[in-house]
């Protein structure tokens, strides 16, 4: 019986030594493991010349969902950033009434008067009749200038001038169009006259309105004290109140770019950035100023080329692969 004890003693010490030893074994093998995963991460990185860039073979741009475009070369003429607001057409159509009403007034005035000369001629009505008819009329003239000038005064001549008056603004009015006031930033100015807008909310800048730019607007703005212009924005979607961006095209030699695809834009860390294509399967994250929104992209006049290569499709997918690599969030 004491020869069984430390027999059994001894056993039990191995069998604990070698479950340790395995264990401890198994921990190092998955610890060596866990590295060479990072590592293979890290592979799609490649630092060269202060540049990162990432690397993906064919098969991997093929998971990716990765799809190449060629930037093509753009020019757009000089521009004046203005910002503004839709405004509230129901004075306008008051404008109006009180010109409609003006006008049929004397319509009918002018008729008495014409009627009355006839009868005077054969002397079937009084002088003083007469007299009075025609100082109704040229009231009546006094009044429907008067109202067509105060629509001048506050609205100004681009809206004033408008051709069919009535159509124009009954289009604001059923708000299938809208009116809008945009105003240079205080202390800027623009030499000539502009020849063109462009109009989005200032909150989808990327979403352009068909707009006509209708002239200087009458007055200036009591907060902005800027140049303003009205713009007549061909549209149903925006509300009086909202604010607006705008771009004037400006006279001068055009400025030579690229149009970048907006799916070819990535966001991160409030920068916005696209991939470049430097050789089969290398590509490099460059930052774009979005300054002139063009109808099918954006007008970039720095730090690309037309004839260069970026992914339009899959470029939100290597800044991931990017930002893992470094060790970064996604």
């Amino acid at each position: 019986m004491k020869r069984i004890l430390p027999a059994l003693l001894a056993g039990l010490a191995l069998g604990v030594v070698g479950t340790w030893l395995w264990l401890k074994s198994h921990q190092e093998e998955h610890e060596e493991k866990k590295p060479e995963a990072g590592h293979n991460e890290e592979s799609h990185v490649i630092k060269t010349n202060g540049q990162t860039l990432v690397k993906l073979d064919e098969k991997e741009q093929q998971s990716a969902g990765l799809k190449l475009a060629t930037l093509e070369a753009a020019t757009l003429r000089p521009e004046a950033r203005v910002y503004g607001r839709v405004l509230d057409a129901s004075p306008l159509v008051q404008s109006l009434s009180e010109i409609m009403l003006a006008r049929s007034a004397l319509d009918a005035s002018q008729k008495d008067l014409a009627r009355l000369k006839v009868l005077a001629a054969d002397q079937n009505t009084s002088a003083r009749t007469l007299e009075t008819a025609d100082a109704t009329a040229r009231r009546d003239q006094i009044v429907l200038e008067g109202a067509q000038m105060r629509l001048v005064s506050t609205w100004g001549k681009g809206v004033a001038g408008q051709k069919d008056l009535p159509a124009f603004i009954h289009s604001l009015a059923t708000m299938d169009t809208v009116l809008a006031r945009l105003d240079l930033p205080f202390g800027s100015a623009v030499e000539g006259s502009p020849t063109g807008v462009r109009i989005a909310a200032l909150t989808a800048e990327e979403k352009l309105f068909p707009a006509e730019l209708l002239g200087p607007a009458p007055s200036a703005d009591a907060q902005v004290q800027g140049q303003g212009f009205l713009v007549h924005v061909k549209t149903a979607s925006l509300p009086p109140g909202a604010a607006l961006s705008g771009w004037l095209s400006l006279p001068g030699e055009q400025e030579k770019g690229v149009l970048v695809p907006r799916p070819a834009l990535v966001r991160h860390e409030g920068g916005t950035f696209i991939y470049v294509q430097r050789s089969p399967g290398l590509f490099e994250r460059r930052e774009v100023e979005l300054e002139h929104p063009l109808e099918k992209g954006w007008f970039v006049a720095e730090g690309l080329k037309a004839g260069e290569s970026i992914v339009i499709s899959g470029a939100q997918q290597l800044l991931s692969t990017e930002l893992k690599g470094e060790g970064g969030e996604e």
